[in-house]
């Protein structure tokens, strides 16, 4: 008796909270009264391992969106219509991370909400506009690819102007669902496990509109972006398929064009395998309930479908940038000319006296590292010097140029010479 009573008591509780939008807590005698913290449903110790993964992910989140949009801008004159999904995706990862985390982990280690409702709700909006973005955006990105590799003949038309009105429209689907709670078609609230705030999961058990709310999410925000992916990426796959088979068969000029094709269905199968590994627990674990019996929900399942879904802010970008060569390149070319910088530093100005010696060590340590560092893609290395602001006349800076050598043979023996000593037509017909 006393255990049925509680329950109906939270189910009065719940249609109150999706009422007025506050949150109510029982006490042992049965009665309600307001808080104005959240506090959590499981464990300390879950709390903290949470705290501490979400500092994680946040710092490689602003890491990995960092370099990748560093990456984007250094190219930007040479960016395809297709890669301003990949920036515009990093945009969305870098605005969750930076909505999300500094909330969620002091939160986490507090083992309540610490932020009252108006934070929570906007927590709650931010979450969801990022969240679907990014959703949306892999979606139109998966489509795009497909027409490119499936149908050419249209995909050569896809330009810069159809790429910006593909992203806006991606920030308007995701806009509708982030502002529709907002106008009572469904409900914001706090999580099930109490530190963070989302879409309340229990509402549609009460309101016809939240049910409607949560089915129309369900069905185009996570069933039709899935769907759509799966579909495109199979029928790119069949596509390569095919290609390599005609390649095997004819020796034909295509096996670029497929070396290229097989890097888009590597980074395919990357970014469907995200997909599905961020987003699928929090579908499956909010659907159970919203429509299943939601006492039955352990609060611990949506925590670690949180940090699943959290989890997407690192992968994307590290997808990008394993599997698209011309940023992995860029990202190197970068990388040498910051090293190039920091090692002929030491060969400014005059060295002071009893630092000579610990000076010309540095420099011709710097100017190895330079030289194995600078190889471009092309596979030769790069002609600019390691110290870039020094003299000839400079002697800590002079390098011995290498010496190339010849076996001339005489006889039964030969020796080695120089190339330098020989005539200069056997030098023009050796060089």
């Amino acid at each position: 008796m006393a255990q049925s009573r509680k329950r109906k008591i939270n189910s009065e509780c719940r249609k109150f909270q999706s009422r007025w939008g506050k949150e109510y807590f029982f006490t042992e005698m049965g009665n309600t009264s307001e808080t104005t913290h959240f506090v959590s449903k499981i464990r300390k110790e879950h709390d903290v391992f949470m705290g501490s993964l979400y500092s994680i992910f946040c710092i490689l989140s602003l890491l990995g969106n960092g370099v990748l949009l560093l990456v984007a801008y250094r190219k930007r004159s040479s960016l395809k219509p297709a890669e301003f999904f990949i920036v515009n995706l990093s945009f969305s990862d870098l605005g969750m991370t930076v909505s999300l985390f500094p909330l969620a982990i002091p939160s986490a280690f507090a083992h309540k909400w610490l932020f009252g409702e108006l934070t929570c709700l906007c927590y709650a909006v931010c979450g969801v506009l990022f969240g679907l973005s990014s959703l949306t955006n892999l979606t139109a990105l998966s489509s795009v690819c497909c027409l490119k590799v499936c149908f050419p003949n249209y995909g050569n038309k896809f330009s810069y102007s159809h790429a910006c009105l593909m992203i806006v429209g991606v920030w308007c689907y995701a806009m509708v669902f982030a502002v529709g709670p907002l106008a009572n078609w469904g409900h914001y609230g706090p999580e099930p496990y109490g530190t963070a705030c989302c879409i309340d999961w229990y509402a549609p058990g009460q309101d016809a509109l939240s049910m409607s709310y949560i089915i129309c999410l369900f069905l185009l925000c996570y069933a039709l972006p899935l769907g759509i992916i799966l579909l495109s990426y199979i029928l790119i796959l069949i596509t390569v398929r095919g290609s390599r088979q005609a390649v095997q068969q004819h020796v034909s000029p295509q096996t670029k064009t497929t070396n290229a094709h097989i890097l888009i269905v590597k980074l395919s199968v990357a970014v469907c395998i995200g997909f599905l590994t961020a987003w699928s627990p929090y579908a499956v674990v909010a659907m159970w309930a919203a429509f299943g019996e939601p006492d039955n929900v352990p609060p611990m399942a949506f925590a670690l479908a949180a940090i699943f879904a959290k989890s997407s802010t690192i992968y994307n970008p590290v997808v990008y940038l394993v599997f698209k060569p011309n940023f992995r390149k860029s990202l190197s070319r970068d990388t040498a000319q910051i090293r190039r910088r920091i090692c002929s530093s030491p060969c400014k100005g005059s060295p002071v006296p009893g630092e000579k010696d610990l000076q010309r060590q540095t420099s011709l340590r710097c100017n190895k590292d330079a030289s194995n560092s600078t190889r471009l893609s092309n596979g030769l290395a790069d002609s600019h010097g390691a110290c870039l602001h020094c003299t000839e006349t400079d002697p800590h800076c002079q390098q011995t140029p290498t010496q190339r050598t010849a076996c001339v043979l005489v006889g039964t023996s030969y020796s080695e010479v120089t190339v330098s000593q020989l005539p200069e037509k056997m030098q023009a017909d050796f060089l």
